[in-house]
């Protein structure tokens, strides 16, 4: 992973607003409704930190009728823990 790329991760990982919505979706798909509920901004900033967590490939979107739905991606965890630099992922805990 190139270091621009890695450092586009941890953009997207860099704003509060981007981890509600992380901790909104751990566990489970939401509306975007019910994001909007939960982590109370306007629905145009709603969609805006959506959009660069799902250019981050940190979410996905999954489309139902007319709402939107997302969820965080299966290998996003993965994307995060190889972003950071080998010294900190090769280390074992004593």
């Amino acid at each position: 992973m190139s270091v621009e790329a890695r450092a586009s991760l941890f953009g997207a990982l860099s704003d509060p607003i981007r981890l509600r919505i992380l901790d909104a979706l751990s566990g489970d798909e939401r509306c975007v409704c019910t994001l909007q509920e939960t982590v109370e901004i306007a629905p145009n900033l709603l969609s805006y930190h959506l959009r660069v967590l799902r250019e981050a490939g940190l979410v996905e979107a999954n489309r139902r009728g007319r709402w939107i739905d997302y969820r965080i991606t299966p290998l996003a965890s993965d994307a995060v823990v190889a972003a950071l630099p080998a010294d900190l992922t090769d280390r074992t805990t004593p």
